[in-house]
Protein backbone atom coordinates (compact mmCIF):
# COMPACT_ATOMS: atom_id res chain seq x y z
CA UNK A 1 0.00 0.00 0.00
CA UNK A 2 2.88 2.38 0.55
CA UNK A 3 4.05 3.01 -3.01
CA UNK A 4 0.21 4.06 -3.81
CA UNK A 5 0.57 6.82 -1.30
CA UNK A 6 1.98 9.81 -3.51
CA UNK A 7 -1.04 8.36 -6.12
CA UNK A 8 -3.29 8.79 -2.95
CA UNK A 9 -2.34 12.04 -1.48
CA UNK A 10 -2.41 13.69 -5.71
CA UNK A 11 -6.17 11.74 -5.90
CA UNK A 12 -7.35 13.66 -2.28
CA UNK A 13 -5.34 16.88 -3.28
CA UNK A 14 -7.25 17.44 -6.18
CA UNK A 15 -10.49 16.06 -4.85
CA UNK A 16 -10.28 18.45 -1.88
CA UNK A 17 -9.72 21.33 -4.49
CA UNK A 18 -12.83 20.24 -6.44
CA UNK A 19 -15.34 19.78 -3.02
CA UNK A 20 -13.99 23.22 -1.98
CA UNK A 21 -14.96 25.13 -5.02
CA UNK A 22 -18.54 26.97 -4.84
CA UNK A 23 -20.88 24.31 -6.91
CA UNK A 24 -24.05 22.98 -6.73
CA UNK A 25 -23.57 21.17 -3.69
CA UNK A 26 -21.91 24.25 -1.94
CA UNK A 27 -25.83 26.50 -2.86
CA UNK A 28 -27.81 23.41 -1.89
CA UNK A 29 -25.77 23.08 2.05
CA UNK A 30 -26.05 26.67 2.42
CA UNK A 31 -29.47 26.92 1.64
CA UNK A 32 -30.47 23.68 3.63
CA UNK A 33 -28.00 25.34 6.31
CA UNK A 34 -29.74 28.97 6.86
CA UNK A 35 -33.36 28.10 5.76
CA UNK A 36 -34.30 25.17 6.84
CA UNK A 37 -32.75 23.24 10.01
CA UNK A 38 -29.62 21.54 11.05
CA UNK A 39 -30.80 17.74 10.57
CA UNK A 40 -32.16 18.80 7.00
CA UNK A 41 -28.34 19.79 6.09
CA UNK A 42 -26.91 17.15 7.42
CA UNK A 43 -28.87 14.95 5.34
CA UNK A 44 -28.66 16.55 2.21
CA UNK A 45 -24.76 16.24 3.36
CA UNK A 46 -24.84 12.83 3.62
CA UNK A 47 -26.94 12.50 -0.10
CA UNK A 48 -23.79 14.56 -1.30
CA UNK A 49 -21.68 11.73 -0.10
CA UNK A 50 -23.54 8.71 -1.67
CA UNK A 51 -23.83 10.67 -4.73
CA UNK A 52 -20.00 10.75 -4.77
CA UNK A 53 -20.49 7.08 -4.44
CA UNK A 54 -22.48 6.86 -7.36
CA UNK A 55 -19.38 8.70 -9.78
CA UNK A 56 -16.66 6.78 -8.44
CA UNK A 57 -18.26 2.92 -9.08
CA UNK A 58 -19.17 4.14 -12.80
CA UNK A 59 -16.06 5.24 -13.07
CA UNK A 60 -14.23 2.04 -11.96
CA UNK A 61 -16.40 0.50 -14.05
CA UNK A 62 -15.73 2.52 -17.42
CA UNK A 63 -19.19 3.79 -17.87
CA UNK A 64 -18.23 7.33 -16.97
CA UNK A 65 -15.74 7.53 -20.17
CA UNK A 66 -18.18 6.57 -22.06
CA UNK A 67 -20.55 8.44 -20.90
CA UNK A 68 -18.14 11.52 -21.44
CA UNK A 69 -17.49 10.38 -24.71
CA UNK A 70 -20.82 10.36 -26.18
CA UNK A 71 -22.53 13.59 -26.89
CA UNK A 72 -25.92 12.32 -26.77
CA UNK A 73 -25.34 10.29 -23.14
CA UNK A 74 -23.27 13.43 -22.24
CA UNK A 75 -25.91 16.35 -23.39
CA UNK A 76 -28.82 14.19 -21.77
CA UNK A 77 -26.87 14.14 -18.41
CA UNK A 78 -26.42 18.13 -18.81
CA UNK A 79 -30.39 18.63 -19.44
CA UNK A 80 -31.53 16.71 -16.85
CA UNK A 81 -28.88 18.63 -14.32
CA UNK A 82 -29.75 21.85 -15.53
CA UNK A 83 -33.46 21.30 -15.82
CA UNK A 84 -33.12 20.42 -11.99
CA UNK A 85 -30.71 23.17 -10.95
CA UNK A 86 -33.41 25.49 -12.71
CA UNK A 87 -36.02 23.78 -10.38
CA UNK A 88 -34.35 24.65 -7.31
CA UNK A 89 -33.39 28.01 -7.47
CA UNK A 90 -37.11 29.04 -8.78
CA UNK A 91 -37.79 27.57 -5.22
CA UNK A 92 -35.32 29.78 -3.60
CA UNK A 93 -36.16 32.32 -5.66
CA UNK A 94 -39.49 32.56 -4.08
CA UNK A 95 -38.10 32.52 -0.60
CA UNK A 96 -40.02 34.64 1.39
CA UNK A 97 -39.36 36.40 4.67
CA UNK A 98 -39.57 34.01 7.75
CA UNK A 99 -41.35 35.04 11.18
CA UNK A 100 -39.00 36.10 13.66
CA UNK A 101 -39.08 33.28 16.37
CA UNK A 102 -37.33 31.93 19.57
CA UNK A 103 -34.10 29.39 18.57
CA UNK A 104 -35.64 26.15 18.14
CA UNK A 105 -35.60 23.10 20.32
CA UNK A 106 -33.42 20.74 18.61
CA UNK A 107 -34.52 17.70 19.67
CA UNK A 108 -38.54 18.83 18.43
CA UNK A 109 -38.31 17.93 14.11
CA UNK A 110 -40.39 20.50 12.65
CA UNK A 111 -43.38 19.30 11.08
CA UNK A 112 -42.73 20.60 7.47
CA UNK A 113 -39.38 18.48 6.92
CA UNK A 114 -38.88 15.72 5.50
CA UNK A 115 -34.83 14.18 6.04
CA UNK A 116 -35.69 12.07 3.29
CA UNK A 117 -35.96 15.15 0.77
CA UNK A 118 -33.17 16.56 2.34
CA UNK A 119 -31.36 13.38 1.92
CA UNK A 120 -32.57 13.21 -2.12
CA UNK A 121 -31.82 16.91 -2.41
CA UNK A 122 -28.12 16.30 -2.12
CA UNK A 123 -27.80 13.00 -3.54
CA UNK A 124 -29.71 14.07 -7.09
CA UNK A 125 -27.52 17.64 -7.14
CA UNK A 126 -24.31 16.23 -7.07
CA UNK A 127 -25.50 12.72 -9.29
CA UNK A 128 -26.94 15.68 -11.98
CA UNK A 129 -24.21 17.72 -12.34
CA UNK A 130 -22.48 16.55 -15.23
CA UNK A 131 -18.77 18.59 -14.32
CA UNK A 132 -18.36 15.58 -11.56
CA UNK A 133 -18.60 13.41 -14.01
CA UNK A 134 -15.82 15.05 -15.49
CA UNK A 135 -14.02 15.38 -12.85
CA UNK A 136 -14.12 11.80 -12.19
CA UNK A 137 -13.43 10.95 -15.58
CA UNK A 138 -9.87 12.63 -15.41
CA UNK A 139 -9.49 11.75 -11.92
CA UNK A 140 -9.78 8.11 -12.71
CA UNK A 141 -8.11 8.46 -16.65
CA UNK A 142 -5.04 10.47 -15.71
CA UNK A 143 -4.19 10.65 -11.88
CA UNK A 144 -5.06 7.35 -11.26
CA UNK A 145 -2.67 4.40 -13.09
CA UNK A 146 -4.68 2.21 -15.10
CA UNK A 147 -2.06 -0.93 -13.30
CA UNK A 148 -3.20 0.61 -10.08
CA UNK A 149 -5.73 -2.36 -8.67
CA UNK A 150 -9.42 -1.92 -8.16
CA UNK A 151 -9.39 -2.48 -4.89
CA UNK A 152 -6.87 0.58 -3.83
CA UNK A 153 -9.23 2.86 -6.26
CA UNK A 154 -11.91 1.48 -4.59
CA UNK A 155 -10.31 2.65 -1.40
CA UNK A 156 -9.52 5.76 -3.09
CA UNK A 157 -13.11 6.53 -3.47
CA UNK A 158 -14.16 5.34 -0.04
CA UNK A 159 -11.95 8.39 0.91
CA UNK A 160 -13.35 11.14 -0.93
CA UNK A 161 -17.05 9.87 -0.28
CA UNK A 162 -16.13 10.44 3.71
CA UNK A 163 -13.97 13.39 2.95
CA UNK A 164 -16.87 15.15 0.93
CA UNK A 165 -19.61 14.32 3.52
CA UNK A 166 -17.24 15.25 6.54
CA UNK A 167 -16.60 19.01 4.41
CA UNK A 168 -20.25 19.75 4.07
CA UNK A 169 -21.75 18.35 7.68
CA UNK A 170 -18.72 20.54 9.00
CA UNK A 171 -20.29 23.38 6.71
CA UNK A 172 -23.68 22.39 7.68
CA UNK A 173 -23.06 22.59 11.71
CA UNK A 174 -21.01 25.60 11.19
CA UNK A 175 -23.87 27.45 9.33
CA UNK A 176 -26.73 25.98 11.24
CA UNK A 177 -25.17 27.41 14.70
CA UNK A 178 -27.60 29.18 16.91
CA UNK A 179 -25.59 32.26 16.91
CA UNK A 180 -25.11 32.00 12.88
CA UNK A 181 -28.26 31.58 12.25
CA UNK A 182 -29.37 34.10 14.24
CA UNK A 183 -26.90 36.45 13.41
CA UNK A 184 -28.83 36.39 9.69
CA UNK A 185 -32.47 35.66 10.65
CA UNK A 186 -33.47 39.02 9.01
CA UNK A 187 -31.92 38.57 5.50
CA UNK A 188 -32.34 34.60 5.19
CA UNK A 189 -34.64 34.83 2.87
CA UNK A 190 -32.22 37.04 0.53
CA UNK A 191 -29.57 34.60 1.18
CA UNK A 192 -32.02 31.82 -0.25
CA UNK A 193 -32.62 33.91 -3.06
CA UNK A 194 -29.13 34.86 -3.44
CA UNK A 195 -28.50 30.63 -3.83
CA UNK A 196 -31.04 30.59 -6.54
CA UNK A 197 -29.53 33.17 -8.05
CA UNK A 198 -26.71 31.14 -8.13
CA UNK A 199 -28.54 27.80 -9.23
CA UNK A 200 -30.12 29.12 -11.99
CA UNK A 201 -26.88 30.47 -12.79
CA UNK A 202 -25.31 27.39 -12.94
CA UNK A 203 -28.32 25.78 -15.20
CA UNK A 204 -28.14 28.19 -18.08
CA UNK A 205 -23.97 27.79 -18.51
CA UNK A 206 -25.42 23.70 -18.50
CA UNK A 207 -28.18 24.80 -20.86
CA UNK A 208 -25.68 27.02 -22.68
CA UNK A 209 -22.89 24.09 -23.33
CA UNK A 210 -25.49 21.33 -24.63
CA UNK A 211 -24.82 21.09 -28.11
CA UNK A 212 -21.27 21.78 -27.82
Amino acid sequence: MVEYLPEFFAVALAHLLAVASPGPDFAVVVRQSLCRDKLASIWTSVGIGVGIMVHVCYSLLGLGFIISQSVVAFNILKWLGALYLLWIGWQCLRAKPAAISEPEDPAVVPPNTSYWQAFRLGFLTNVLNPKATLFFVALFSVIVAPETPKAVQLLYGGWMVFATTAWFVGLSLLLSHPIVKQSIQKSAHWIERAMGVILVGLAARLFATTHQ
